[in-house]
């Protein structure tokens, strides 16, 4: 199992705007620079990347919700 962690603190979104599917969901093929979530920090989007190839398993983290560099985002097999 492979941990996806946070580069930095802020707001993480499992998907690209309210309206969108989540950028991954269980199951989902992932390669190395897929988005995976991004995280707000005042008012400015950077995109959580993956840093290896695996399956995506899901996200650690819940929706919309505050969180700390180095928490675990999502799980990768």
């Amino acid at each position: 199992m492979t941990d996806i962690v946070s580069p930095l603190p802020g707001t993480f979104y499992h998907k690209p705007d309210p309206n969108s599917a989540p950028f991954k969901s269980a199951g989902d093929a992932v390669a190395v620079g897929d988005t995976i979530g991004l995280i707000e920090v005042m008012k400015t989007f950077i995109e959580v990347k993956a840093e290896a190839a695996g399956t995506f398993s899901d996200y650690a983290a819940a929706d919309a919700t505050p969180v700390s560099a180095g928490d675990v985002l999502a799980k990768m097999g």
